[in-house]
């Protein structure tokens, strides 16, 4: 991308997660519509509200861009630029009145995450990650911290509840070999943000889709962090397989993703 391009794509996105903001505030702590999807997750007024917002701006203003969003699925698109969109992650956690949900926003170049927003409109805190950048929360940098060992680690993960038999094994593998007594329930994509900001080391999730860590992957690694699979490889997303699941490693020190992976495949 040339700097034109980025800066328009990086004022566009702090404007989507504006409009976003806009939409979620009145709801939240009141009373809203909520139904069951497919899947049994839920949704809510809020969600489709916020993503409808953000869909309408970029369709003004980017018509030949793609859009792959929870709510409204994908819009193909030709510049080979595709925006991601989760309204909100952490749906459970806004209907219980926890503000530690947040709008999820990403821009991708031929597949690969180039900038990532993660907003919590309720605290007013943006964090905000660009490739070749550092990370930006409330417009000044953060950093992850480092780990020595992995028996240090603060380990976190959005509930156990997402966790299929075989890669429960796996992750209590790994939790085995962190700080357990230190481990982080609960939180969803906000767990991301305190991992760039140096406040935990380590959050791993089986069973994730494109618009739940794209935008999280250059937040993370413009702190000086690094996302991966359970294999340790990179991620890459096809913007037209919305269904396709990804079990995640966010780790503040890339030192220690080794240990990690050896940890992870350590189930019997």
């Amino acid at each position: 991308m040339t700097p034109a391009v980025t800066a328009l794509a990086h004022g566009l996105a702090h404007r989507l997660a504006d409009a976003a903001g806009q939409a979620i505030r009145p709801f939240f702590r009141a009373n809203f519509a909520h139904e069951a999807k497919g899947d049994m997750s839920p949704v809510t007024e809020a969600d489709r509200a916020a993503e409808a917002a953000m869909r309408a701006i970029l369709d003004a203003e980017c018509p030949d861009d793609g859009i792959l969003g929870e709510e409204y699925g994908v819009k193909p698109g030709t510049s080979g630029r595709t925006w991601v969109l989760d309204p909100i992650d952490g749906t459970v956690s806004f209907m219980a009145g926890r503000p530690i949900f947040g709008t999820l926003i990403a821009m991708l170049q031929d597949g690969f995450p180039v900038l990532g927003i993660l907003d919590q409109c309720i605290s007013g805190e943006r964090w905000v990650g660009q490739i070749g950048e550092a990370t930006m929360l409330n417009g000044k940098p953060v950093q992850t911290r480092r780990c020595r060992t992995l028996d240090q680690a603060t380990l976190a993960s959005t509930g156990p509840q997402y966790f299929d038999n075989h890669s429960a094994e796996h992750f209590m593998a790994l939790a085995a070999k962190t700080s357990h007594k230190r481990m982080v329930w609960g939180g969803d994509c906000y767990n991301y943000g305190l991992l760039a900001a140096g406040q935990i080391d380590l959050v791993v999730e089986a069973g994730l889709k494109a618009y739940d860590i794209a935008a999280l992957i250059p937040i993370i690694e413009g702190a000086g962090g690094l996302v991966a699979d359970w294999a340790g490889e990179p991620l890459h997303f096809d913007a037209g397989d919305d269904n396709k699941l990804h079990n995640i490693i966010a780790l503040g020190d890339p030192a220690r993703l080794e240990d990690v992976v050896s940890a992870l495949a350590c189930a019997h």
